[in-house]
């Protein structure tokens, strides 16, 4: 009887516990093979990743690396390798098991006492291949590249590129070089000396300060070096993988063994010619042999820190079912895992596929083009989408990880700056919208069938022109890594004076254009013509320009004193004079945000009336005229008509802000669901690419604020958070505070807090009374 009763109290304690799931109940754990490159699973790091799945008994993976962009700018993956064993413990299906790893950041492939394991060393460009088996088997890697030979680029395939739907003239692919070096494959591909940074330049009427110009494009070389201590060539082979020819040159194991590693060192650098680039790379494979025995330890010991340091499992109350509410929780992590990969990388994270990008036919049936292809340009970063990347690792705590996205900004300031001076004579960093990797727009976006008397500083182009003000974004969280975690920003200040300097001087550029005075009535910037982002065209006094000039401006000020000379503080005081009010129009006699002052007409579906409250934070719980953003959120017709889950669409981040609770569990529930593909964290194609990296970054910053949302000094925990979900988190608040927290069962309880934060300050409103909620929501949900 007592055996019995322990039984039962035994299986009550488990059920108890699967209500919320730790790491490892997350990890994808798939037992059957692939039917091809879509079915693939994610793995990586440092600035490194791979899409790897088995198919037909052969395991299969892409590799690619952050900064890979060739002559037209287009993101080229480094190849594809395949890996055959015999006897081949795969020719079967019965006991397959294909596992990612979270918790130590590693792929293993398991099946009849044979165990292969996929990783990335985090500090060093190196992929590991490690096989281990009961007994002694013959392993062979192969390296096969489509682009052994020039490869013209036709029709839509140039989406991919920096010439989009814009060729001038003959666009190629340029053969990469591949060859056997002693037992090893060597491949690169280095750009020519000439690139589309050339065609810009003269295309965008820049060539007079062409020489004092960031180029990153020019003499780039990307490639790396295949190896293993028991490997030697075995041939070279043609084939095709779908849609795409291919050339395989292949390594096979000297002998068979019972273990065997291999390795893919890789090398990226912009040098004089490509005998210093081999001697980089070799000398690089010398010096990992050095590292090598501690590489694994310290990369697995990275991913166990950065899964330590944020987490958000989440199930539904008295379920232990992988519902919808589970899924929320393990694509929060499954998309982090994705961004981790690109830790390191010397270019930001994509917002169109990142890493992770496979076969487009896969996605489109239509486009039968090389496995490089990705929907909106390669090198192109557009700023409405990259930043939803990004904003999410504020409160995850992954301050290492932004630092890609705003070097990016750091490079190409001084390029931003002369555009300024060029084009109009005067001061601050003009950074549009759809901005290459070299500071200037996009040459299609640009567009090559201009007015011969059009500004040449401008976009002729009906979404993008006068977009100036995404910049202010990425301003503001450079801003928030000291807010969040004191650290020092000093080498992005100028970068931050720059992108608001530039909208004081333009705007009143413009304006001395028009008339003979530069500020209106009431001696305010008059921000015309402008953009509500890419939906209200030629607007007057846009409302997320305003913002985005008053909270930066703002920020900058609170910064300690030393950020900030007297004569930068005095610029930013009378500056903070010239930013015009927000705006406001009744509907249903209601007060709501307007998008702007005026605007002429509706491009997009975007809803910037919507971003004083996110980004800006300008309203939201506990914040002054709430009921003005929630009647915007509950009546603006375009806000209802443009509301949706997919791709970068944010109603579920606003629905959060604003302690809307249904509507942000409905969002969120949606934008963070199975994908549809195998793996889950796959979404798109979205408004762009798959997998739909802006998807996975809103999806990840709505779960965050309907947890934790910051309050002036004071943190709100749990401010649209549905009574029946459980969860247990860990995030990161303002003030270098982390807060640790969790649901069950109806009971919160606060957890632990960072030592240097009052727990007073923290209002639970979870357990809040209902008179308690009111005073922070009004007509909370």
């Amino acid at each position: 009887m007592k055996q019995f009763f322990f039984i039962i109290l035994s299986l009550a304690c488990f059920i108890l516990h699967a209500q919320i799931p730790e790491l490892a109940d997350y990890n994808p754990i798939w037992t059957s093979q692939s039917n091809n490159s879509s079915e693939s699973m994610p793995v990586g790091g440092g600035d490194i990743g791979m899409n790897v799945w088995v198919e037909k008994g052969s395991i299969y993976a892409y590799f690619s690396r952050s900064g890979t962009f060739d002559e037209h700018n287009t993101f080229l993956k480094l190849g594809r390798l395949k890996l055959e064993l015999e006897p081949n413990p795969f020719s079967t299906e019965e006991g397959f098991k294909q596992e990612l790893k979270l918790n130590n950041g590693f792929l293993e492939f398991s099946q009849s006492s044979t165990k292969i394991k996929f990783w990335v060393d985090v500090f060093n460009p190196v992929i590991h291949m490690d096989i281990e088996s009961s007994t002694k088997i013959e392993a062979s890697v192969n390296y096969e590249n489509w682009r052994y030979h020039d490869r013209e680029v036709k029709g839509k395939a140039n989406n991919a590129n920096s010439y989009k739907w814009a060729p001038q003239g003959k666009i190629i692919t340029y053969a990469d070089s591949i060859f056997f070096h002693e037992e090893k494959i060597l491949f690169y591909h280095r750009n020519r000396y000439s690139t589309v940074f050339d065609v810009a330049v003269k295309q965008q009427k820049m060539e007079s300060v062409k020489d004092q110009m960031t180029n990153p494009l020019r003499n780039l070389t990307f490639g790396g070096l295949i190896h293993g201590s028991n490997f030697q060539p075995a041939g070279i082979y043609e084939g095709v993988y779908q849609d795409t020819d291919f050339k395989g040159f292949r390594l096979k194991s000297k002998k068979p063994s019972k273990n065997q590693n291999i390795q893919i060192q890789l090398y990226t650098k912009q040098t004089e010619n490509i005998k210093n680039w081999k001697s980089a790379l070799l000398n690089s494979v010398q010096e990992y042999k050095k590292d090598k025995n501690r590489a694994a330890k310290k990369s697995q010991d990275w991913w166990n820190a950065f899964w330590d340091r944020s987490w958000i499992y989440v199930q539904e109350t008295n379920s232990t079912k992988k519902d919808s509410v589970f899924q929320i929780g393990q694509n929060y992590q499954l998309f982090r895992y994705m961004l981790g990969c690109n830790a390191y990388g010397e270019y930001p994270t994509k917002f169109n596929g990142g890493l992770f990008t496979y076969d487009p036919a896969y996605v489109d049936s239509t486009y039968k083009f090389t496995p490089d292809f990705r929907n909106w340009g390669g090198g192109t970063m557009t700023a409405q989408n990259q930043r939803l990347v990004y904003f999410p690792m504020l409160k995850s705590g992954d301050f290492e990880m932004m630092t890609p996205q705003f070097k990016f900004y750091q490079r190409i300031l001084k390029n931003a700056k002369l555009r300024s001076i060029v084009y109009w004579n005067h001061k601050g960093a003009s950074f549009t919208e759809q901005i290459e990797n070299y500071g200037l727009p996009n040459p299609s976006e640009y567009n090559w069938n201009r007015p011969e008397d059009y500004d040449p500083g401008m976009q002729y182009n009906a979404w993008l022109e006068y977009q100036w003000d995404t910049i202010l974004e990425f301003c503001m969280m450079i801003l928030d890594q000291h807010y969040y975690a004191n650290i020092d920003i000093s080498e992005y200040i100028t970068l931050v004076m720059s992108s608001l300097q530039f909208f004081d001087e333009h705007y009143q550029y413009l304006a001395g254009k028009r008339g003979s005075e530069k500020l209106d009535a009431n001696g305010d910037l008059i921000l015309y013509p402008g953009s509500a982002a890419e939906t209200y065209k030629m607007a007057y006094n846009a409302n997320s320009t305003i913002a985005g000039l008053r909270v930066i401006s703002e920020k900058l000020l609170d910064l300690p004193k030393h950020y900030l000379s007297d004569i930068e503080k005095s610029y930013l005081k009378e500056f903070q004079n010239r930013i015009p009010p927000l705006n406001f129009r009744e509907i249903a006699d209601k007060k709501v945000i307007a998008p702007a002052k005026s605007w002429e007409r509706v491009n997009n579906t975007e809803v910037p009336q919507l971003y004083p409250v996110f980004p800006w934070g300008i309203f939201g719980i506990g914040k002054p005229e709430l009921d003005i953003a929630r009647n915007t959120f509950r009546l603006d017709p375009d806000a209802k008509k443009f509301r949706s889950h997919i791709g970068w669409k944010q109603d579920n981040i606003f629905a959060a802000r604003l302690g809307f609770t249904k509507e942000a569990a409905r969002f969120t529930k949606m934008k963070l669901a199975n994908s549809g593909r195998r793996f889950p964290a796959f979404w798109g194609p979205g408004f762009d690419w798959v997998p739909d990296h802006n998807w996975g970054g809103s999806g990840m910053i709505g779960l965050q604020g309907m947890l934790l949302q910051a309050l002036n000094d004071k943190i709100l925990l749990f401010p649209a958070w549905p009574k029946h979900w459980n969860v247990h988190f860990k995030m990161h608040a303002p003030g270098n505070v982390t807060v640790e927290a969790k649901v069950e069962n109806g009971v919160s309880e606060i957890i632990e807090i960072s030592s240097n934060y009052e727990r007073n300050n923290i209002i639970n409103l979870y357990e809040s009374s209902e008179e308690e909620k009111s005073k922070l929501i009004l007509d909370n949900e």
